[in-house]
């Protein structure tokens, strides 16, 4: 069958207008009685084709004045006068429930007789379908105007296309001066390019996405924002990245502060580990530098006095750089614990960490004559941390027992260091067979209050503490059940 010049048949017809969503009724032009309804019509007032045709306009209309038997036939004889009629009219279903609608009359010439066609529809519906949506927009509105965050919509060229009123406190100025605007224009720093590499994620990626942006605020100072953007694509409406901003500046500000504050704890930290490697080196490198020294002289004094023998010479010169070589093993421990006194975190095995600082343990140890245990785990213990500041809470726990016993008789002065994988952790401890936390209250250890030492002050272990916890670790000090106590920490293993 060809498409051109189709034209549907009679049961075509039939078939299009009983298969209408719209309510159709058929009235004979000059009887005004009902021929036909289609099945739309039949479901919304409740009756069926055969029912509908003998009733009049009282049996399926409001029983109000103004839907009266008389002013129906005069609106619809008005269709066939004028062509067509519009009027708001009250229908009543089978069950008796009016039913306000907007309905259209119209004279159509069939060719067996002259019809009004009517068509209607139910305006009570549509009326609580606009009432609920103004209502839900009303909600919207009420709440987006009370929201703390700013709403924007920048668009694919980079111009605003939609700001909520909260702008204004946020930005200090009107959303209407907002729209139209480049989003760069209110951008600081580096703000501009974090915004457009997020909105190139999001058109990527329909997931939500959060940054950090820096705006100009309403006095013109920067601002910090949260932003979550979005991509949004609202056929001829908004489309580009909507942003939600909550102005986190004053978070931002105290974490600035805090990072401060951090940057001076790991100054103090790694200074204060020289300033134990500079009190340690003072003795160690004393002894084998002035035993060279005591041996060149001798060498120079023989040479003086003309009793300089070839053995001689090659005595004090061989002794001389034995102690040289000395003082350079310890320069050497030295430099590969020290390493380098900036920030730097690196995978490393703390078991070498311990090692690295055993030496300088071992000095002051020697120094109270304190007997040194060392149990290291045989596997590897690898963990990510700062080598200087992990290195430093060795040294403060180890030093503290150390001084803790050195009180006590030399035969009991034994200090057990050990590590262990407990876990998830690589631990680290530090055992003493002293007098023990009796008397110190639970939670204070570490907060600078706790010391056995007349002129201690206890901000070694406030600093362990601080230093432990950033690496996302815990420490601890517990009570020996056979006497002393014992510190450790344990450190996230990676």
């Amino acid at each position: 069958m060809t498409t051109q010049n189709y034209e549907p048949s009679d049961a075509d017809a039939r078939i299009l207008l009983t298969g209408l969503d719209h309510c159709l009724l058929m009235h004979d032009a000059e009887s005004k009685d009902i021929l036909w309804a289609n099945p739309a019509a039949c479901r919304m007032l409740g009756f069926t084709l055969e029912e509908l045709r003998p009733l009049k306009a009282d049996d399926m209309s409001s029983l109000a004045e103004p839907y009266s038997r008389t002013i129906g036939r005069r609106w619809l004889q008005d269709a066939v006068e004028r062509g067509a009629s519009r009027t708001q009219w009250m229908y009543r279903n089978k069950d008796r429930q009016d039913f306000l609608t907007e309905a259209l009359a119209r004279h159509v010439v069939l060719p067996e007789r002259e019809v009004v066609l009517v068509e209607f529809r139910d305006m009570e519906r549509e009326e609580q379908l606009k009432s609920g949506l103004e209502r839900t927009k009303g909600r919207l509105n009420a709440f987006i105007g009370n929201m703390g965050e700013a709403i924007l919509v920048v668009g694919t060229d980079g111009r605003i296309s939609y700001a909520s009123n909260s702008v204004f406190p946020q930005l200090g100025v009107h959303p209407h001066e907002v729209v139209g605007r480049e989003f760069s224009d209110f951008c600081q720093g580096d703000a501009a390019e974090t915004f457009a590499r997020v909105s190139d994620e999001c058109s990527a990626d329909a997931a939500m996405i959060t940054c950090r942006l820096e705006l100009r605020g309403p006095q013109g100072e920067s601002r910090w924002f949260g932003a979550a953007c979005q991509s949004i694509d609202l056929k001829h409406d908004l489309s580009g990245t909507l942003l939600f901003l909550h102005d986190i500046t004053d978070r931002v500000t105290t974490d600035k502060e805090r990072e401060r504050d951090q940057e001076h704890l790991n100054y103090l930290a790694r200074y204060n580990v020289m300033g134990d490697m500079a009190m340690a080196l003072s003795h160690e490198l004393g002894q084998p530098l002035g035993a060279a020294t005591n041996f060149l002289d001798g060498v120079q004094r023989r040479y003086q006095a003309g009793k300089m023998s070839a053995v001689d010479l090659e005595f004090g010169l061989e002794n001389a750089q034995r102690q040289i070589e000395r003082a350079n093993q310890i320069l050497r421990s030295l430099r590969g614990f020290v390493g380098t006194l900036e920030t730097s975190e690196q995978h490393v095995d703390l078991n070498a960490v311990v090692r690295d600082c055993r030496y300088f343990v071992e000095l002051v140890a020697s120094r109270h004559s304190t007997t040194l245990e060392v149990v290291l785990d045989p596997g590897d213990l690898p963990v990510l941390c700062e080598k200087v500041l992990i290195g430093q809470v060795v040294l403060n726990l180890c030093r503290n027992a150390i001084e803790e016993m050195s009180r006590f008789p030399e035969a009991q002065r034994v200090v057990t260091l050990e590590t262990a994988r407990e876990g998830d952790l690589a631990v680290f401890r530090v055992v003493d067979r002293g007098s023990g936390l009796s008397g110190f209250p639970d939670g204070r250890i570490f907060d600078g209050a706790f010391t056995t030492k007349a002129d201690g002050s206890g901000l070694g272990l406030a600093l362990s503490h601080r230093i432990v916890t950033r690496h996302h670790g815990t420490i601890k000090a517990v009570e020996n059940p056979g006497g002393g106590s014992t510190f450790a920490f344990g450190l996230p293993l990676s």
